[in-house]
C-alpha cells in the first residue's frame, strides 16, 4: 500500500535543515519500501502495509529527533485518501487559480467544539473550508499574508496542521500512481 509522509517544517526558509538522501536513509530504515522523495520541504512517498505505516512515520520522527536533533511532526495518508482529498476540494472545482490554493492535512480529526472554533473570517479575503482532517484554504493574498497559520490552526484545531500548496498536492497525486 502506498503512503504519503507529510513533515513539517523542514528545510523551510534556512531552517530545521534535513537533507532528503537523510530522510530517504531513514524511512528504509523504518522499514519503508520504494521510498522516494518530492523538493527538499519533507513530501515522502513510499510503500508499506497499512498496519505498519504508522510506525515507520513514527519511527521514523524519533529518529529525525535523536539522530538530527529536530522535533518534526508527521503527518501521513494513503493514496486513496490523497485521491479522495484531491477530488473533494471546494476551491478547485470553481476554476481558482491554482496557484492561490492550499490544503492543511491534519494529524487527527479535530472535535466538533474545536471545529466550531475555527474562524472563517479571520483572515479576509482568505477562505478556508474545514473537511473531516483536511482544511482547504483559498489565499488571493498568499500563505505569507494570511492569518491562518499552523500556529492558530494547531491552537485552534488542537491537532498538528501541516500545509501544502495545490501543485505539490497534485504532483504528491501523481506520484503515488507511479
Amino acid at each position: 500500500m502506498t503512503h504519503i509522509a507529510l513533515l513539517r517544517g523542514i528545510n523551510v526558509g534556512g531552517q530545521n535543515r534535513l537533507s532528503m538522501a537523510d530522510l530517504v536513509r531513514l524511512f528504509d530504515e523504518a522499514g519503508a519500501e520504494r521510498v522516494r522523495t518530492y523538493i527538499q520541504s519533507g513530501n515522502v512517498v513510499f510503500d508499506a502495509p497499512a498496519n505498519r505505516a504508522g510506525r515507520v512515520a513514527t519511527t521514523v520522527s524519533s529518529a529525525i529527533a535523536s539522530q538530527i536533533g529536530l522535533e518534526v511532526p508527521i503527518v501521513t495518508r494513503t493514496a486513496t485518501d490523497l485521491s479522495r482529498i484531491v477530488g473533494a476540494s471546494p476551491f478547485a472545482k470553481t476554476g481558482d487559480d491554482p496557484t492561490l490554493l492550499h490544503v492543511g492535512f491534519l494529524a487527527g480529526r479535530p472535535a466538533a467544539a474545536a471545529s466550531a472554533a475555527l474562524d472563517p473570517d479571520r483572515s479576509p479575503p482568505d477562505e478556508c473550508v474545514l473537511q473531516g482532517r483536511e482544511l482547504y484554504l483559498h489565499c488571493p493574498n498568499g500563505m505569507a499574508r494570511t492569518k491562518f497559520t499552523n500556529a492558530y490552526l494547531d491552537r485552534t484545531l488542537g491537532t498538528v496542521t501541516t500545509i501544502r500548496n495545490w501543485r505539490t498536492t497534485l504532483k504528491l497525486l501523481e506520484m503515488v500512481g507511479e
